[in-house]
């Protein structure tokens, strides 16, 4: 089975990951599908949870140190930033699932429907295309910083 490629600078072709890791998540993925049954079968409708404030407080402190690490790797305009802004867009996205999720019937749970669909969902998305054009968000920030310090050395009168 062969696997992404990319061009090598000699014009011969290297792999940007291991021939293995392709068929290893179909298995994986494949293989979750007995036990998404077995949940759905087995769970039952309702629970309550010991722990319920401090997972959603805990999970909420993650979301915002994910959110300070994108910002702060943005500005500097870093590399990592399209890894943080995935997780990011993956911790709002299953927040918006479970916020819709856990809310019980009624006016709340219009609330949560509309914040997941006007907020969190299209944020998710602003941070999912910030990953995937990293590249240009980290040359447009360097570019931002040369204007910043060319006009600080004119305003300084050195040339």
């Amino acid at each position: 089975m062969s696997g992404p490629v990319e061009p090598a600078r000699e014009g011969t072709r290297t792999r940007i990951v291991p021939w293995w890791v392709a068929p290893s998540f179909v298995v994986l993925a494949l293989g979750t599908v007995p036990w998404v049954v077995f949940l759905a079968v087995t769970l039952p409708p309702h629970a309550t949870f010991a722990h319920y404030r401090g997972v959603w407080v805990g999970f909420d402190i993650g979301l915002i140190a994910m959110l300070a690490l994108t910002g702060h790797l943005a500005w500097r305009g870093r590399p990592p930033v399209a890894l943080a802004a995935t997780a990011t867009a993956t911790m709002v996205a299953v927040d918006a699932w479970f916020d819709v999720g856990t809310t019980p019937p009624g006016s709340g749970l219009g609330l949560s429907v509309a914040l997941a669909a006007l907020v969190e969902l299209p944020f998710a998305v602003i941070c999912l295309w910030i990953a995937m054009h990293a590249e240009q968000v980290i040359e447009h920030r360097a570019a931002r910083r040369e204007q910043r310090r060319r006009r600080r050395r004119g305003a300084d009168g050195r040339r």
